[in-house]
This record gives C-alpha cells, structure tokens and sequence, in this order.
C-alpha cells in the first residue's frame, strides 16, 4: 500500500496513483469507495479488528467527510442525534445532539487521523466499472483519475461500497413552468452558490422534508421573510440540540463508558418510538399534532400545513432542534404555505388555488437522486449486473455476486448503526477467509425466495428510484431488518457459516481445487 507523502505548500497529502492500463496491476485485499463517515467508520473498523488486511479507500472528490463536506447550505445538520450517529468505538464529544454539519465533519476528519487512515485515502479517484473473475477470484477496478481524465485499474479481493445511495452529481430537480421567467435566484440546496447573500430578501424553499425544515429556520434569522411551500405536509417533531442525559452521565461515569450508556440508550428509545408509531400510528399522529399545536397556538391552521395524511414512519419523520422551525413561524418571520405550483411569475411562484407568493429567491429543496454504485457498472464473470435485478443478503450482500458488500443505513434511525454492523462483518469475513485460505464468499439465491421492495417507504426519492434498487426477500436471511436489536446478533456473532453464504478457493493455478461450504 502506498504511503502518503506531502509536499512544501501541500494542505493535504499526495498519494501514489493507481497503475495505468498495461502495467502491472496493484492487489488489495479489500477497497472501500467513498471516505465519507462510512468509509472512514469501515476504514477504522478494518484497522482496528483487521490489521492484517492490505486496504485502501477511493474517494471521487479532494476532501474527506462525503455529504458533510459536499452540503453548504445555511445551517446543514444532522437528523439523527450524534450519539448514534457517531461511531461506536469513537463516542461523540460534543455538546449538541443534533451537531451542525461542521461539528460533524471535524468529527469524521479527526477520526480519520486518530486512526491512521488518511494514508490510505486516495483522493481524486473515481470507480467507473467493476468486473469480478470467479476464475482469479478478484475484482479488477476501473478508475477514473477525475484531475486528468487518465483510467487506471486495480485489483482487489473484496470490494465495499460506502458511498451512499444518492448522486452528487445531481439532485432531483422538476421542471416548474415558467422558471425562466423569475428575475430572481433560483438555487438546489445541494449545489448552494458560494457567496449567495439572501439577507433582507424573500425567500421560497420549496419541499417540506429535512432540508427544508432546516433551511428555513437558518434563512429567516436574515433574509426578510421564508416561506416553506409544501405540496403536502409532513411530521415535524422537535427535541432538544443537547441531551440533557448526556450531560449528566457524562459527569457521573467515565468517558467512554457514559458513551456506551448514552448511545444504548437513544438506540432503545428510537426503536421503542418507531415501534409504537407502527402499533398505534393514529395515537402517535394526535399527540404529534397536539405538540405542534402548543408550539403555534390555537389559532393556526396546523390541520392543512402540519398533519400529514399518511401515518408516522411511513415517510421519515423531521427533527428539529430546540423547536427552531415553530419559533421562526411564530416570530413572523417564516410562514408555510401548503398547495399545488401552477407557474413561476418574474416576482414568485403562482399556485393553483390563485395564491401568489413573491420571492427574491428560491431554493428548490425537492430532494435527491438515488443511484447505486456512484453510477459505476459492474460485471460478474462477463455479465452485467443491474441493481434493479438482485436479491439483497442481510441488507449489505448481493445474491450470487461473490466478495461484495454495501452499506445502506436504517431509514429509522441513525445511518451509522447499520455502516458500524456491516464494517464488523466484513472484518469477521476478513479474517475468516484468511484463517481458512478461503478466497471466495458468496451468499447463493434461494429460488423459492419470495422479493418485495428494500426500502418500505413511500418517500418520493425512494419511489423514483426503486426500479433501480436491489429488492429483498421474504424472509431470512434475505430481509433488510430496520431493527438494529435484530441485526446486531445476526451481523456481529451469528456463524458466517448459515447455509446461505458458500466459501471456496480459487480454481486457476489451485491443485488443491474447490473447497465449497
């Protein structure tokens, strides 16, 4: 593994690029893509429980942190509290739960260096095509060298993706009639124009997901009024940005014990909500609404802008910290406007209803695109894969796809509590593999398994993508649990051996032949 290496003026270190195509390739032992807070977890993981294991991460962009680096919109922050969000094996410090995008970038970046991982980090390199040989049992990397445009390739024995499931390169953006018309800015959150002054102007955020209800709040402090123009509504809760039961364990009991206490004990209560919003949903929404209610008064109209006609948990339920977005509201500064766009004017947006609201700026927060594999392709022993096609093993392996695992994070609850279970796993596969002289892991399809969609949401970023996305199965070990009480026996201690996954060697140049579980 190339070590780093900086030079006078250098802000961050230079790493030895991959072999062009015709020389002689480089082997690794597993490559991780993406150095965002899943990469690094899993980077931190391998190091940790795996040292053995020759690694490196590629990461298509020049800094470390993902989508804590790549958001700059006004007052980006978590949606889940840090306690479980942050690593399991690195507690989160600070003193906000619900921790400002800068917080937790310094986080993501300072763990990377306690742990040694920046040296494997290979900046400015991005996975275009992957092909697996079952014959030399590798995966042979096809990377773009993003600077220059040069291809290189690589080989490794494991591949792992930790890049997410949504594109950088693009967020969903619908064509509103009549947007080259408006005099003003009209701007996507996730590509926020450097410098981009909205103080003492109007603004419309158009969506009502956790990018808009974050954006608002942070907008009105300057801009002269916010309106959050929703379609429809969704489920808004409020909670404080400290935690009140961190501050004091962390008084009473060592540091990295009160971690402990204090991450096992938001997991329980996050499962205990979720469960109880599924069993009793329309309990659940009528204390939802009367807290909103408390919060604005009995004279809003909390009914058409703040009640959802779906039931909590069907789509992600919004945190906001310390009640920041009712505060805005009822200050005045902000307002919610619920209906259906007819067209943009040259001073706003007109809507259906008749209603037209002026603006100097509008940021579209309509969400994002899912994409798998960074938009990579991928071939098994010559024959393309489609995500769209594929049965997923435990929620981070694919059916007959042999040494590949991803990560996608709980829909209720924090991401990194399923990205710390799968980085555990493939350390065991790791050293399982090694210790038996196994060269190939692969989970084999059921053909009486039954599959249903793997994410149960109705999101409109989910439906817009799930053609796209790996299904799951009916039952075990072919089901994505949002259960992190489930998966953490399954994934930390249960046998790897299940009758699913089959271990062999290599056949090519191997007298000793195959070996299959």
């Amino acid at each position: 593994m190339p070590d780093g290496n900086t030079k006078p003026g250098d802000t961050k270190p230079r790493y030895a690029s991959t072999p062009a195509l015709g020389a002689a390739l480089e082997h690794l032992d597993i490559v991780i893509i993406g150095a965002g807070l899943s990469g690094v977890g899993a980077a931190c993981h391998i190091t940790r429980k795996s040292p053995a294991s020759r690694f490196a991460i590629l990461e298509a962009r020049n800094a470390i942190g993902g989508t804590w680096d790549l958001f700059r919109y006004p007052g980006v922050r978590s949606d889940s509290d840090m306690y479980t969000l942050g690593y399991g094996f690195r507690p989160w410090r600070g003193a906000k739960a619900l921790a400002p995008a800068g917080d937790i970038l310094n986080y993501v970046r300072d763990t990377a260096k306690a742990y040694g991982i920046e040296r494997h980090i290979r900046f400015g390199q991005k996975l275009r095509h992957a092909a697996w040989s079952s014959e030399d049992a590798c995966w042979t990397l096809e990377i773009e060298q993003v600077e220059t445009g040069e291809t290189t390739r690589l080989t490794t024995a494991m591949l792992m993706m930790c890049g997410g499931y949504y594109s950088y390169e693009s967020g969903h953006a619908p064509q509103f009639p009549g947007a080259e018309n408006f005099r003003g800015e009209i701007v996507h959150p996730q590509f926020w124009p450097e410098g981009l002054d909205h103080a003492g102007k109007r603004v419309i955020v158009i969506g009502s997901g956790a990018t808009a209800v974050t954006l608002v709040p942070a907008m009105a402090e300057t801009a002269s009024h916010v309106t959050m123009l929703q379609r429809s509504p969704s489920y808004i809760v409020s909670r404080p940005s400290a935690d009140p039961f961190a501050a004091k364990t962390r008084k009473y009991l060592p540091e990295a014990l009160a971690g402990r206490v204090v991450r096992a004990k938001n997991i329980l209560e996050t499962l205990f909500l979720y469960k109880l919003a599924r069993r009793k949903p329309a309990e659940i929404k009528r204390h939802i609404v009367r807290l909103i209610k408390k919060e604005l008064g009995p004279d809003y109209d909390v009914a058409r802008h703040f009640t959802p006609s779906y039931n909590p948990w069907d789509q992600r339920v919004c945190l906001v910290p310390d009640s920041d977005l009712f505060r805005a509201i009822a200050s005045g500064r902000a307002s919610v406007a619920t209906g259906h766009i007819d067209h943009f004017t040259e001073t706003g947006i007109k809507l259906v209803s008749g209603e037209e609201i002026p603006a100097d700026i509008i940021v579209s927060a309509t969400g994002l695109n899912l994409r798998m594999m960074g938009g990579a392709t991928m071939t098994v022993d010559g024959k393309n894969m489609n995500f769209g096609d594929t049965l997923c093993y435990k929620g981070m392996m694919i059916a007959d796809v042999p040494n590949f695992v991803f990560v996608i994070g709980y829909t209720n609850a924090s991401w990194t509590l399923k990205s710390d279970l799968v980085s555990t796993y493939v350390c065991r596969l790791l050293n399982y593999m090694r210790r038996r002289h196994y060269d190939i892991a692969v989970p084999v399809r059921d053909a009486s398994v039954k599959e249903v969609p793997l994410i149960d949401f109705s999101s409109g970023y989910v439906a817009r993508a799930r053609e796209h996305m790996p299904k799951q199965g009916d039952r075990p070990p072919w089901m994505l649990h949002q259960s992190y009480l489930r998966d953490m026996p399954m994934l930390r201690y249960f046998p790897l051996r299940d009758g699913t996954m089959k271990f062999s060697r290599k056949t090519r140049n191997a007298k000793r032949g195959n070996a299959g579980s």
